[in-house]
């Protein structure tokens, strides 16, 4: 993510109290305060704060249009395969950035040259249709709740729940997201409390209640158990 760490220590600038806690949480001279917290409340998180090697870097990335574009471009392929068919994609457009109006005057053919199927170039149309007509380059999210984005957002075609999730955590940087779909967030709940339940609903109940603690941090938790998931440890544990 490409942010500086320096401007992100001077943001009493902002001025509503939320904007204040949200931004003060994400800027990393808090994480030592919260991780000890977190740690009290839930000791089982302290292997996963020791044992993660590469703390993820939490700054929120902005530009939710941008990033729900590539957010259904990465929708089932691996990192290095979305990575490339979203850059082919970028390719298309002048200045790399595929504003609304340009999106939307691009044939399916022509998406399909950089990859991508006729189903994903629907669904890219869908999002510029509708950031076209909502401003997802300007709108306020600050206003909204989750759920007020999640139900907002999955009113576009192609867009699902999990999707939002990780806009909220990844680019909205929303401190309290639990994305209990996530096979990763499962995988690693289950390796770290021995969960054994094979029925998804009875598993999302116990995940919840197994998160309760970790509140009002949950973001902060899920972004270590991916990296705490794929470290040394776990792997070869």
């Amino acid at each position: 993510m490409p942010f500086k760490g320096a401007r992100y220590k001077n943001l009493r600038i902002f001025h509503t109290k939320k904007r204040i806690k949200f931004f003060q949480y994400f800027c990393p001279v808090n994480h030592t305060d919260i991780i000890e917290h977190l740690q009290q409340q839930d000791p089982a998180l302290r292997r996963v704060f020791s044992e993660t090697l590469s703390p993820p870097d939490l700054r929120p990335r902005n530009n939710m249009y941008y990033n729900l574009l590539e957010a259904i471009v990465s929708q089932q392929l691996s990192v290095k395969a979305a990575d490339t068919i979203f850059r082919r994609f970028l390719d298309l457009f002048p200045e790399n950035y595929p504003h609304p109006h340009l999106l939307l005057s691009v044939v399916d053919a022509e998406l399909r040259t950089a990859g991508l199927s006729f189903q994903k170039a629907g669904y890219l149309k869908n999002v510029a249709a509708f950031a076209k007509e909502n401003d997802l380059e300007n709108h306020p999210w600050h206003t909204l709740t989750d759920e007020e984005i999640i139900r907002f957002l999955t009113g576009i075609k192609g867009v699902g729940k999990w999707t939002v999730q990780m806009l909220l955590m990844f680019t909205l940087g929303r401190p309290d997201v639990l994305p209990t779909d996530d096979l990763g967030i499962q995988q690693a709940m289950i390796k770290l409390y021995g969960i054994n339940e094979p029925n998804v609903r009875l598993l999302t109940a116990r995940m919840h209640q197994l998160a309760a603690p970790w509140q009002p941090h949950r973001t902060l938790v899920c972004r270590y158990l991916w990296h705490w998931k794929d470290s040394p440890s776990v792997k070869n544990g």
